[in-house]
């Protein structure tokens, strides 16, 4: 009885030309996940001076207003070098100006490393600031460049600064607290990643391409076009509440845990940070596909209850509702966040569409740095305790204006413009990144529909 003939296999060089079809694609997918590395390393060391900061303050002896305007000088730097420099990569390629971050960033490690007195603080905070703005719009676009099948780019951009920040000021407070040289051994690691990012993004391809205009470029484009001015002042409080909170937390949070807790512990204030941000995370990406309009409304309301129970926290000095308050605002934070810029985005047309992304930004930033720094000046004046209660309770007087703004859009809204619809599924930048240029993002957002 003879063996059946086998199908003859695939010859050698059929094997060899195959492998090699698959050699650029493996090196992209490669290059995309280093590249959301380096994203969220730059937002690590960002978040990372959260927990310090009550560390240089006992040391240095400044004060509330200090400390927050030393985190608010960075907002203002970030904000600067995102709508100035914003869409430079889209001329002069993507890893030049990745480098330049990845140098700005070595120079303000060593300052904190260095750091002897405020000063220090602020100079590295700046230069923080610098290097997060041309990092993460670089980034962002880098992302969308190499972006794989599946359309991952958007999830990754706009959640691995919200990842970053989450694990900076978590990471940070377990160094602090429980490792070795406990103002220096953070900035060490942190160089020494760094300095590997920078040897490995300048051996990467350059995923952009080079065009002129890098000069016209630096010109900012902020603009609410008249039709959607009406849904952006009802979606502007949420998206207040969102970042004012977010900046509370990563500035004056680590001391109201300690307040409240009655601890020298610093891990309370990487905790409630990390789960502030780690939740905000994981809400928007769990509610992406999900109408805009109903995100944003549960988003005002996990903020609103957050804040409430953050105020009953404060008020009887229990440490476990301050837990309870943070994790309600955190299911919050992602989602309304989420929920306010689609709302907004449904409103854009093509040609509008780059000016208000980066209103939407300039709005983040604004209530990401001066609420905080306004409650540092506060603290130094009233007190913790008596600041926080009335931060609380403007967070949830913004929450319940925007829940009500979101009402009304419901009822009043008209049909968006068409050349917006395709821009509506898109998710938001990370808070710390815009789009550099309205073409990849536009380009990313065509396969989906937008949410009815």
């Amino acid at each position: 009885m003879t063996e059946p003939a086998q199908a003859p296999g695939p010859s050698p060089r059929a094997r060899t030309r195959a492998e090699r079809a698959r050699r650029p694609g493996q090196a992209r997918l490669a290059a995309f996940w280093l590249e959301a590395a380096v994203l969220v390393l730059f937002l690590v060391a960002s978040a990372a001076p959260t927990p310090l900061y009550r560390v240089y303050q006992a040391r240095w002896g400044f004060s509330a207003t200090t400390l927050t305007a030393v985190f608010a000088v960075y907002v203002v730097f970030l904000l600067m070098t995102v709508l100035i420099l914003g869409s430079l990569s889209d001329h002069v390629g993507r890893r030049p100006v990745i480098i330049t971050a990845l140098a700005a960033d070595t120079a303000a490690s060593v300052l904190f490393l260095l750091a002897d007195g405020a000063g220090a603080l602020f100079a590295a905070r700046a230069l923080q600031g610098v290097a997060v703005g041309l990092a993460a719009t670089a980034l962002g676009a880098a992302l969308l460049d190499l972006r794989p099948a599946g359309s991952l780019a958007p999830l990754v951009t706009s959640n691995a600064g919200t990842v970053g920040l989450a694990l900076g000021a978590l990471g940070t407070s377990v160094l602090v607290q429980y490792g070795p040289a406990p103002t220096t051994l953070v900035w060490w690691l942190l160089l020494g990643a760094i300095l590997a990012a920078i040897v490995l993004i300048a051996v990467l391809p350059e995923p952009g391409t080079v065009r002129p205009g890098a000069l016209a470029s630096l010109k900012p484009d902020v603009s609410v076009p008249r039709p959607a001015r009406g849904t952006f002042a009802r979606a502007v409080p949420c998206l207040v509440a969102v970042w004012a909170l977010g900046g509370f937390y990563l500035s004056l949070g680590p001391s109201l845990a300690a307040q409240l807790s009655g601890s020298r512990n610093l891990l309370w204030g990487g905790v409630i940070a990390f789960l502030l941000t780690g939740l905000g995370a994981v809400t928007a990406s769990a509610f992406r596909n999900s109408a805009p309009i109903a995100v944003m409304l549960g988003g005002c309301l996990g903020l609103l209850s957050g804040a409430a129970v953050t105020i009953a926290a404060i008020v009887t000095s229990t440490p476990a509702l301050l837990l309870a308050g943070t994790v309600l605002a955190g299911l919050g934070f992602g989602p309304g966040n989420l929920g306010a810029y689609r709302v907004i985005m449904a409103r854009a047309a093509a040609s509008n569409r780059a000016g208000m992304i980066s209103a939407v930004s300039t709005v983040n930033y604004l209530a990401f740095g001066l609420p905080a720094l306004i409650a540092g000046v506060a603290t130094s004046h009233f007190g913790l305790h008596d600041t926080a209660l009335v931060y609380s309770a403007a967070i949830a007087l913004l929450a319940a204006a925007a829940a009500g703004g979101v009402l009304f859009e419901s009822r009043a809204r008209t049909p968006a413009p068409q050349a917006a619809a395709n821009t509506v599924a898109e998710l938001p930048p990370g808070p710390c990144t815009v789009p550099p240029c309205t073409q990849p993002a536009h380009q990313e957002a065509q396969p989906t529909k937008a949410p009815k």
